[in-house]
């Protein structure tokens, strides 16, 4: 149930969400909809997203140099506060972008002041602290995703699944 009154906290993997939009479909996410939506008039607390700087271009599927930082910016003026790492490169080529521990960690740290903590992933990574937060904390929490391809236990793990490709103008369609 969602009352006005609720403190809720909203924890981002703008990663995971930023690949599902464009490779399902080749769209962007319209962020200020999308904390719109979540936050469905309730008291949001903090949304916090979490971001990898990388020097990767759109052809190898990250973001440009340049488009990063106004990609940045946007996220910033719809109210997200970023957290931020440089993309791993290992001697091997191997690259990794994971913010999983770091995001659980925050989700934690914050939930004594929060009512509704909101995983905004389909990683069902998070299954652990999802089951945390609701059976340690007693929290109510909401994972919002694109149904398609949010682990299954993921979205049986929460109080409540929010599958983005159903909620108008949070899906902003590329123009080729």
């Amino acid at each position: 149930m969602r009352y006005k009154d609720q403190r809720i906290g909203i924890f981002i993997d703008v990663q995971n969400l930023y690949h599902s939009a464009k490779n399902l479909y080749r769209g962007k996410i319209n962020y200020g909809e999308l904390i719109k939506n979540v936050v469905a008039g309730r008291h949001l607390i903090r949304a916090l997203g979490y971001v990898v700087k990388s020097d990767t271009s759109e052809e190898e599927g990250g973001i440009s140099v340049r488009g990063e930082s106004s990609f940045f910016e946007a996220l910033e003026k719809t109210g997200i506060d970023l957290r931020m790492k440089d993309l791993q490169i290992f001697s091997g080529g191997m690259k990794k972008a994971d913010w999983d521990v770091g995001m659980a960690v925050d989700a934690i740290r914050m939930a004594d002041f929060l009512d509704v903590v909101v995983l905004i992933t389909g990683d069902g990574d998070f299954v652990p602290l999802v089951e945390y937060l609701k059976w340690g904390k007693g929290k109510i929490v909401e994972v919002a995703a694109f149904e398609r391809n949010t682990s299954s236990k993921l979205r049986e793990s929460a109080d409540l699944f929010i599958d983005l490709s159903a909620v108008p103008k949070v899906i902003l369609k590329n123009r080729k």
